[in-house]
């Protein structure tokens, strides 16, 4: 039966076939490695299903051209799923794969916030270390941005990722701050610079206060 129009609107799904058996050992790895970065949930081997998002859509069939143009043969199908369980199903299924990439995020991000916290309650921080943190910090947002991106239907874990990287943003900004305060701090401390020599009288007789002229011989009298 189909009971398609009970409750909120499904999505359709792509289901995609793709064997790169007679293409390159490159081919495969390729096509695993895209498929699994649109967040793909497989079926079976070579067989999985994504959202049929068009641009979803689109990135599939380049992947599906350049297998058949590597020599080997992949196709894909837009279906329905009308059972309402069935549906359902899947999506916990999508769900439960973009929670395991998150928890891997808010297991992590602790880390980088103690680190943060700790270095910016030493008092010392440098401009090496900032960068340092600000490329750690980076490779955690483009992380979750990924992992955002395939989330297709909103993940319970997401929230909470994204809370961890907020509080690790915000120490980040506060050890920045930090930094620049140890730099000010080193830079009114530093000692006075020595006072410049006299270099009229070093001219004057090669000792400071030499009576001008004194040492100095005129090689062309000139007009």
């Amino acid at each position: 039966m189909n009971d398609e129009m009970s409750g909120p609107a499904r999505e359709r799904f792509l289901l995609v076939s793709a064997s790169t058996a007679g293409a390159p050992a490159a081919t495969r790895v390729r096509a695993w490695r895209r498929l699994r970065s649109l967040g793909a949930l497989y079926l079976q081997q070579s067989v999985c299903l994504l959202p049929a998002r068009e641009p979803v859509r689109r990135q599939v069939q380049r992947l599906l051209a350049s297998i058949r143009a590597d020599g080997g043969t992949a196709r894909s199908l837009t279906v329905t799923v009308d059972d309402a369980a069935e549906y359902a199903g899947l999506v916990a299924e999508f769900n439960a794969e973009r929670d395991a990439e998150y928890a891997e995020v808010v297991e992590r991000a602790p880390q980088l916030l103690a680190e943060l916290e700790k270095e910016t309650a030493r008092g010392r921080a440098t401009y090496a270390e900032v960068e340092e943190s600000e490329a750690d910090l980076d490779r955690f947002e483009k992380w979750l941005a990924k992992i955002a991106a395939r989330d297709y239907f909103a993940a319970p874990l997401g929230r909470q990722a994204r809370a961890e990287l907020a509080r690790a943003e915000e120490a980040f900004a506060a050890f920045e701050e930090a930094a620049l305060a140890a730099d000010e701090r080193a830079a009114t401390s530093a000692p006075a610079s020595e006072p410049a020599s006299d270099s009229a009288g070093e001219l004057a007789g090669g000792q400071p206060g030499g009576a001008p002229g004194q040492g100095l011989r005129v090689v062309d009298g000139g007009t």
